[in-house]
C-alpha cells in the first residue's frame, strides 16, 4: 500500500466507499490523517465500520473541520450538477481531490533521488490495452512494474514506492478532474471521441479533463499524443507551443471529420523533445505512424507486428506505438521493446480470442462500450457475425454505417436491440435479446457460411441493462461459447 502524507492529525472527509474510496481511507490513515468516511450505501458504511474507520453522516458534519474531501470518481464534480458533498466542500473552502492526487502527493513527498517513475495513460478508447501492453513490455524487459489505477488495482493499493519501480497508471477523465499535481514522467493521450459528455458539460469539458494529464509535467517529462482527431491535434499544438517534449502517434486513417490527415510536427531540435533517458529508434524521431501490421518513424520501420497474435488492426498498432515510445523513453532497448510487443498475450475483454469451434473463431470485445471502440473491432476483420447491443450511448451505431458491409449478420441484445434493428434495416440481422441466444444463432450461421469465420462480440453499448459491468458481460459470452463445445483459447 502507498501511504498518503500531508494530512497528519487532520480530519479528511472521504465520500464513496468503493475500491478507490476505501483504499484512500487506508492510505490516509497510514499517513497519520483522521479519515471520516461516508457512503450512500449501507454495505460500504458497514465495511468501513468493520475496519474500525470513523463513519459519520457527512450531511450533518461540520465541514469547517475538514482539511480535504477525497471524492469517489463516480460522484459528479461539476455536471450534471455538483454532488452534494462537493457543494458542502466548496461552501467551506475545502479542497476536493481524488485518489490519483493522493498518489501524486505521496511521490512528491519523497526526496527527488528516491522517486520512482510513472507512466500514465488516458484516452477515450485503447487506454486499458495500452496500459496492459506497456506493463507487459516493461516487465518483459526486466523492470519492476506496478500496474493499476482505473484498471485492476486502485492506485493507492499498489506496492510502496521503491527507486527502481515504474508505476503504469490508467486514469479516467473523472480521476483527472480531481488532480492538480499529478505529473507523470510519460503521459499518454491515446485518442479522443465524444464520451461521458453529461459528466463534463459537453465536449469542451471532456477534452479539458483529458488534457489535465499533461498539466503538471516537468521539463524533462514526455507527452505522447494521438493526433488522428482534431482534438488531439489541438492538444499537441498547445503542448508544443509551451515548449513541452512531445512525440505524436498517428495512423494512416483520416482524422474523423477533418479531411486529410494533419501531422503535428515540432520545429524544435529533436534532442530537446526527449527526456535525458529517451533513446530514439532512429535519429530525429518526433512522431510515429501506426498502420495495421507495422510501426514506422520518419519512414523507417520500427516494428513488424504481423507476428503479434494479440495486436490485430490499426488501433492495436496505435496502442503498440504508444507502448514502444514509452518503453524507449524509460531506457528499454529497441530490441527488447519490440520483443515485448510481439509476445503480448492480450487484454481480457478487448479483442480477446476466447474459443474456436472448427473453423469459427470467437472474439470477445466486451470492452467495446461505444461506437468508436466497436469501429476498431469491426475494421479488423473483412467479415464478422456481430453481436451488439446493451445500454446505448448517444448516437447509437449510426456512425458505423460505413462498416456495415463487414457484417455478415448482426445479433442484437439488450435495451438497444430494437433501435439498432432500425439502423441495421438494410443489413442482415436478428433481435436475439440474450447473450446465450445470440451466440447460439451466430455460431450456427457462421457454420453454414463455411470456411474461416469470426463471431465478434463488440457491443458498442454499456452493459448495465443486463450485466453489472463489461467484464461480467464478457464472461457471459465466454461461457456461452464454451457451452457450444468450443475449444478455449489461452487466457489473457
Amino acid at each position: 500500500m502507498i501511504t498518503a502524507p500531508g494530512f497528519e492529525g487532520r480530519r479528511v472527509a472521504v465520500f464513496g466507499l468503493g475500491r478507490s474510496g476505501i483504499t484512500a481511507a487506508r492510505a490516509l490513515q497510514a499517513g497519520g490523517a483522521v479519515p471520516v468516511l461516508w457512503d450512500d450505501g449501507v454495505s460500504g458504511r458497514m465495511q468501513a465500520e468493520a475496519e474500525g474507520f470513523i463513519v459519520e453522516d457527512l450531511t450533518r458534519a461540520d465541514w469547517s473541520g475538514f482539511a480535504a474531501l477525497v471524492l469517489s470518481p463516480g460522484a459528479p464534480l461539476t455536471h450534471p450538477k455538483p454532488h452534494w458533498t462537493v457543494e458542502r466542500a466548496h461552501a467551506a473552502g475545502v479542497p476536493v481531490i481524488g485518489d490519483v492526487e493522493l498518489f501524486a502527493r505521496a511521490l512528491d513527498a519523497l526526496p527527488q533521488d528516491q522517486r520512482p517513475r510513472v507512466v500514465a495513460i488516458t484516452g477515450t478508447n485503447g487506454k486499458s490495452t495500452t496500459t496492459a501492453l506497456i506493463g507487459w513490455v516493461l516487465k518483459s524487459a526486466g523492470l519492476s512494474v506496478h500496474i493499476g489505477g482505473n484498471i485492476g488495482i486502485g492506485v493507492l493499493a499498489l506496492p510502496a514506492p521503491t527507486l527502481d519501480a515504474v508505476y503504469v497508471i490508467e486514469v479516467s477523465s473523472y480521476q483527472l478532474d480531481l488532480t492538480t499535481t499529478f505529473a507523470p514522467d510519460v503521459a499518454i493521450l491515446t485518442n479522443i471521441s465524444p464520451d461521458h459528455l453529461d459528466r463534463h458539460g459537453g465536449m469542451e469539458g471532456y477534452v479539458a479533463a483529458k488534457q489535465r494529464i499533461f498539466q503538471a509535467q516537468g521539463s524533462e517529462a514526455l507527452a505522447l499524443v494521438g493526433v488522428d482527431e482534431a482534438w488531439g491535434q489541438g492538444i499537441a499544438t498547445d503542448l508544443l507551443g509551451i515548449g513541452r517534449r512531445i512525440c505524436t502517434v498517428s495512423t494512416s486513417a483520416h482524422p474523423r471529420g477533418s479531411g486529410d490527415p494533419v501531422r503535428v510536427a515540432s520545429t524544435t531540435p529533436t534532442d530537446s523533445l526527449q527526456p535525458k533517458n529517451w533513446v530514439p529508434a532512429s535519429a530525429g524521431m518526433s512522431g510515429i505512424e501506426a498502420a495495421s501490421g507495422e510501426l514506422t518513424a520518419d519512414g523507417v520501420m520500427i516494428a513488424d507486428l504481423s507476428a503479434a497474435r494479440s495486436l490485430p488492426g490499426r488501433h492495436n498498432a496505435q496502442n503498440a506505438a504508444f507502448a514502444y515510445a514509452a518503453a524507449r523513453a524509460l531506457g528499454v532497448s529497441h530490441e527488447a521493446a519490440v520483443e515485448g510487443l510481439l509476445s503480448f498475450p492480450g487484454l481480457a475483454h478487448r479483442m480477446e480470442a476466447v474459443g474456436r469451434l472448427g473453423s469459427i473463431r470467437f472474439i470477445n470485445d466486451s470492452k467495446g462500450t461505444n461506437a468508436d471502440a466497436a469501429r476498431q473491432a469491426l475494421a479488423s476483420y473483412p467479415s464478422v457475425f456481430w453481436i451488439a447491443g446493451g445500454k446505448a450511448k448517444e448516437g447509437g451505431i449510426d456512425s458505423l454505417r460505413d462498416l456495415f458491409p463487414h457484417v455478415a449478420k448482426a445479433y442484437l441484445i439488450g435495451e438497444a436491440a430494437d433501435a439498432f434493428s432500425v439502423t441495421l434495416a438494410d443489413t442482415p440481422h436478428i433481435v436475439a435479446h440474450t447473450m446465450e441466444r445470440a451466440v447460439e444463432l451466430a455460431a450456427a450461421d457462421a457454420a453454414k457460411a463455411g470456411g474461416e469465420q469470426v463471431v465478434l462480440l463488440s457491443p458498442a453499448c454499456a452493459s448495465f441493462d443486463q450485466f453489472p459491468d463489461f467484464e461480467v458481460r464478457g464472461e457471459a459470452f465466454r461461457a456461452a461459447v464454451l457451452a457450444l463445445g468450443a475449444k478455449a483459447e489461452p487466457a489473457a
